[in-house]
């Protein structure tokens, strides 16, 4: 596995807070499923990186055992006011890009990415008539799995709201 140092050394300049879980002290809950079966953002029941195509938090708890470790990170992105869709979006776009480098300084010890955002990789999923057109591209949330990001911030000692007018998003890269 790779040295938990380095690589919080590596990427602390490009987050805001970063932190190495053991993969054993990550909590998969059916109660923080709960929150995408409500469905505000449209996607439950609708994409194969979303509830219920990613599996249980069980299934999902299985899936990501065999990997050690994971890095927990986050980064924060300035808002015009709470209002502030367009900038939640472009937060978004650049928390995205820094998961895609993060995964290229990870090389080999990278397994596998829970981002902050629903894989939109194509314009109409195929779910559920059809099998994924890209499985081994497609991103899911962290909390699809059943994982609470405020758990983890818990446990980690990072910062779950980020201040006024900001918007803080959150990935798990799994490492080999």
């Amino acid at each position: 596995m790779i040295n938990k140092e380095q690589l919080l050394k590596t990427v602390s300049p490009l987050v805001c807070e970063a932190a190495v879980v053991a993969t054993e002290d990550i909590g998969f809950s059916q109660d923080v499923r709960e929150a995408c079966r409500r469905n505000f953002c449209g996607r439950y029941a609708a994409s194969w990186a979303c509830p219920p195509a990613v599996g249980t938090p069980s299934e999902c708890r299985e899936e990501l055992s065999v990997f050690p470790a994971a890095l927990f990170f986050s980064t924060v992105h300035p808002l015009e006011d709470s209002f502030d869709l367009d900038g939640m979006e472009k937060g978004k776009r650049a928390h995205t890009q820094t998961e895609k480098e993060i995964v290229r300084l990870c090389g080999t010890a990278f397994g596998r990415v829970l981002g902050a955002q629903s894989c939109n990789l194509c314009v109409k999923c195929t779910y559920p008539t059809e099998p994924c057109r890209f499985p081994d591209l497609r991103r899911i949330t962290v909390e699809a799995c059943g994982i609470s990001v405020v758990d983890l911030c818990s446990k980690t000692g990072m910062k779950y709201c980020n201040g006024e007018n900001t918007v803080t998003y959150f990935s798990l890269v799994f490492l080999r």
